[in-house]
């Protein structure tokens, strides 16, 4: 496994629209590895394949609950609204109030390929959509109110 350079916030790269993986393969598989090993090494709690320069619609998540892949994922439904901090791997350093839902329904696809739905909410649900940013192009600084520079 690899553990990769973070592509930081000034990279014009992080703000192109990732694109559909058409087949979860060998490579993907390898990616999403060295996607949590360099979540972990980072102490982040997600990470979008963007962020380690990768084009490519796959995000990493992990609060403490254990480890979550998606791939090609599309939130269907949400509801609820939170504001919270928010810090972000690729903005360190930085810190900012960030609204949200706090259940959201979505689609993706596996680690094998395979078609899932899950529900999450509360600090599940608002580090996937952070991540489901990072595949669009969106920074959280772009949604952020009272931006802070933290240590």
């Amino acid at each position: 496994m690899a553990v990769y350079r973070i592509v930081l916030k000034e990279d014009p790269f992080l703000r192109e629209r990732a694109k559909e993986v058409r087949e979860v393969n060998q490579s993907v598989k390898k990616l999403i590895n060295n996607m949590f090993e360099t979540m972990y090494a980072e102490q982040g709690v997600g990470l979008a394949a963007p962020q380690i320069g990768v084009g490519k619609r796959v995000v990493v998540v992990d609060i403490g609950e254990g480890k979550i892949a998606l791939i090609n994922p599309e939130i269907i439904t949400g509801e609820g609204k939170e504001i919270a901090n928010e810090g972000c791997l690729s903005c360190p350093g930085l810190m900012g109030e960030v609204p949200r839902m706090t259940k959201i329904k979505l689609k993706a696809l596996d680690e094998e390929g395979n078609e899932m739905e899950m529900e999450a909410e509360d600090f599940l649900a608002r580090a996937i959509q952070h991540e489901i940013d990072h595949l669009d192009g969106v920074l959280f600084l772009d949604k952020a109110e009272n931006i802070q520079k933290i240590k």
